[in-house]
């Protein structure tokens, strides 16, 4: 239709391959003709359709770096979705699914913002903030960054082998992790929800004045975004992402 901007009109992308991230957790690795680029933090809206003519459609944040070719987006299967489980257990490398996107432009991160970066998952909600850290070494940014993650169990955080070598091989970049239901022997992270000591612990002071983004269930993000506001940080700094169903109780 014209006068619709490129990124807003449907498209096909290619599965390229996928990868198992967690236990109903995978990643998709797309490639999407014409693509323009992404900033960190945007998502793309995915459209099934099915023999009957019924299309319906879901949002899956980016978790690529805007600097890679192909699009990456991180999936949780959801035993009652009607999206995710044929995402996640249906397509196979070489199937084409129809995109659009990139969407949304206020919960994004760009190099030359700089930090410090506070940086919050819970759960799914990790996926966002993925690509603002891989987007941070692909450009060698100087900025600091932590990223406080919540997930239920140790076998549930999304991209851990990842973050681990990445925060081994970086002194600029943090990763704590709070398990919420169960720890596996010798744990020596958190074993609570996110709560204000935990921040006061991990997190720049306020007079540092940090980017902060928050991604996951309504309730963590609710929950994060008051302590940070009652904390001192600056509102103005703090961004927000709410996912559905997601994360449990992290």
């Amino acid at each position: 239709m014209a006068g619709i901007p490129a990124r807003l009109a449907w498209r096909r992308a290619t599965v390229l391959r996928h990868i198992d991230e967690a236990p109903h957790v995978k990643s998709l690795v797309l490639d999407v003709p014409g693509w323009a680029g992404h900033r960190a933090g945007q998502h793309l809206d995915v459209r099934l359709t099915a023999e009957d003519g019924y299309q319906t459609e879901r949002s899956y944040s980016i978790s690529s770096a805007p600097a890679e070719p192909q699009v990456t987006l991180t999936i949780e299967r959801l035993d009652d979705g009607e999206v995710s489980p044929y995402l996640t257990d249906v397509l196979h490398p070489g199937d084409e699914l129809e995109v659009r996107g990139p969407i949304g432009g206020w919960f994004t991160w760009r190099p030359e913002e700089g930090g410090p970066l506070l940086l919050v998952a819970g759960g799914s909600g990790v996926a966002p903030l993925m690509a603002m850290i891989r987007q941070r070494a692909a450009v060698r940014s100087p900025a600091p960054v932590c990223l406080l993650y919540s997930s239920r169990t140790y076998e549930e955080i999304i991209f851990r082998e990842e973050l681990d070598r990445s925060a081994v091989a970086d002194g600029d970049l943090v990763v704590d992790y709070t398990l919420t239901r169960t720890q596996p022997p010798g744990w020596q992270g958190y074993s609570r929800r996110i709560d204000r000591a935990m921040l006061e612990e991990v997190a720049w002071a306020p007079e540092e004045h940090p980017l902060i983004f928050v991604c996951g269930p309504t309730p963590l993000v609710e929950s994060v975004a008051t302590l940070c506001v009652g904390l001192g940080y600056t509102p103005e700094r703090i961004k927000t992402e709410r996912f559905g169903p997601t994360g449990g109780d992290a």
